[in-house]
């Protein structure tokens, strides 16, 4: 398998163009799959406009002034996702990754001490030498001392690191960001949740349903992060 693929095959939610070149570059394996994941790379070309090719993306990113996470990245095929954080570090610019309306990957400026922080939903638990394992969905696993975290839940982290900071939970009142389904992108607070589904009131006061998977906590009555 080689380093690209066809532009036409590319994900939907890749905010990209489709027509006039015949290949764009592919992910490598990493945070984020290929629906709630883009290479930075095409991320620096596509949307944020600072390259006008894959060499002059390379370049960037070699100058060792570009954070993800707060870490230092190089690789123009690694996978930035939903809610990371992107620093410029010679600019002094900060973005947040998020799905725009049309379900689209777009970016949001932030501060750079929102750019510190991160809301990881929780996919999994197990235990590990008498703690709980938390498995993230960006694939982050952390040790917490207590049992009151559940699966759809949210942790907020303190990047680069994986300090908590806050732990949100799942419940009437709480903020949600849609993930998918017809109402990608939105933002709202829970009315109601009945096994796989949940009941939400979005920012026009409309009382919509939709499968539970889709909510991804970001507050507890309003969002803590910048998400659109």
């Amino acid at each position: 398998m080689g380093p690209h693929l066809k532009r036409m095959a590319s994900p939907r939610t890749w905010n990209v163009k489709r027509k006039g070149e015949k290949f764009i570059t592919k992910l490598t394996p990493g945070p984020h799959n290929s629906d709630l994941g883009m290479p930075f790379g095409v991320l620096l070309k596509e949307i944020l406009g600072k390259a006008a090719s894959s060499t002059e993306a390379k370049r960037i990113m070699n100058s060792n002034e570009i954070k993800i996470d707060g870490t230092s990245r190089k690789d123009v095929r690694f996978p930035v996702g939903l809610f990371d954080t992107i620093e410029f570090i010679g600019t002094g610019e900060c973005f947040r990754v998020i799905l725009n309306k049309g379900g689209k990957i777009d970016l949001a400026k932030i501060s750079r001490e929102e750019a510190l922080l991160k809301p990881c939903k929780i996919i999994g638990k197990s235990m590990v030498k008498g703690k709980i394992q938390l498995n993230l969905y960006d694939g982050k696993n952390i040790l917490v001392g207590n049992n009151g975290h559940k699966v759809g839940d949210t942790v907020l982290i303190r990047l680069p690191g994986q300090a908590v900071s806050k732990h949100l939970k799942l419940g009437k009142k709480s903020a949600i960001f849609l993930t998918g389904g017809r109402h990608i992108g939105e933002v709202g607070n829970v009315e109601d949740i009945s096994k796989n589904r949940i009941v939400y009131k979005n920012e026009q006061s409309n009382i919509i349903e939709t499968s539970k998977k889709y909510a991804f906590v970001v507050g507890e009555d309003k969002p803590l992060i910048t998400v659109k």
